[in-house]
Parts: structure tokens; sequence; C-alpha cells
């Protein structure tokens, strides 16, 4: 993690932002600024609203990923060789897993074009253990991931685990325990 030099007294609350911003009546630096942010920059890196937003510093992610007082931050993310020890690459992105699943498909393409060189297989954290980019090594870029897949089946915060469901097949719904229907908000294939 990276602190970001933005003031949490001075942030906008999430839901209240508006990145609508118009350039030609800001600063020559602040047009420089937004000229060079992209979409995942802006927070589309996630449909998940921030909780604050850094009007000095929108594209910083309001995060207690430290276990501590939350602040705004950047995260940097690497991509090393491990067998040498060499860091082959390294990009910036907001502090929010999203974002740095996004920064490691950059990192490996960006290794691949520049240098020529693709990983065999990959090691990284849980955060990167989500369909997203274990679909672009396996699928997309043949490299097998050494990733812990990220399981939220059992769950021990008081609400239902997925055992807890019972698929009707005659209705095709699922029923929990204590015979409610749980609602379908997506379609899922296997």
């Amino acid at each position: 993690m990276i602190a970001a030099d933005a003031n949490k007294c001075r942030s906008t609350p999430g839901d209240k932002w508006s990145h609508d911003i118009d350039p030609m009546g800001a600063r020559r630096a602040v047009q420089d600024y937004l000229a060079n942010l992209d979409d995942p920059a802006w927070g589309r890196a996630t449909d998940v609203v921030p909780k604050f937003v850094a009007p000095s510093d929108p594209a910083a992610q309001w995060t207690g990923a430290l276990r501590n007082a939350a602040f705004f931050a950047y995260a940097d993310n690497y991509l090393i060789d491990i067998k040498f020890g060499i860091i082959m690459d390294v990009e910036a992105s907001r502090a929010i897993r999203q974002s740095e699943v996004g920064a490691s498909q950059t990192m490996i393409e960006r290794t691949e074009k520049t240098f020529g060189i693709k990983p065999d297989w990959l090691v990284a954290d849980t955060a990167y253990g989500a369909a997203q980019i274990l679909h672009f090594l396996v699928d997309v870029k043949g490299i097998a991931p050494h990733i812990p897949v990220i399981d939220k089946s059992q769950r021990d915060d008081g609400t239902f685990s997925r055992d807890d469901f019972i698929h009707d097949e005659a209705r095709d719904q699922y029923v929990c325990r204590s015979g409610k229907i749980l609602p379908r908000t997506r379609t899922t294939r296997r």
C-alpha cells in the first residue's frame, strides 16, 4: 500500500461524488492530471461505490486493508521471476482487489510484449483467486495458476452457507433450511 496525499476530512461520500469536472475551467495541472486518468482510475475497475472520494486525488482508494485506521491509498503490484529474484514489471493500481487483478493482467501482457517472456506458472495470494484472473491465466494465456481460490461457500457470519440450500430440480430453484426460496439474481452455468 502506498498512502495517497489526500485528506479524509476534505473527502466526499462516494455516492455523492461526480467525476464530471469541466477540464476547461480547471487549472493546467488539473487538466493534465485529468487527461492522463484512464477509466479504472475513476473507479470503473469495479461497480462498487467507494465509501469516500478525495476530490484532490479521485483515483486514490479509501481502504482499511492494513486492519488499522483507514486511509486513501494506491497499491503497487509486482510481477517477479522468483527463480532469479528479478522484478519483471511494476504496475500501480487503486487499492481494491478488482484493480489489482487488472494490474496483474497488464503486467503479464506487457512483459510478454516487451521481453517475449511469458510465465509457465504464476504464484499469487488469495486476492488473485477470483474467476476473472483464473480464466485469463488458464484459458487465455495457458499459465498454470498456483493461487488459492476465493471460496465463500462456508459462512461464519450468521448467514447461510452454500450447503444450507437444496436445489429443487422440479422448480429449478434453491430452497433454504427454513423452506424459503432463494431469489435468483443471475444465471450460473456449470
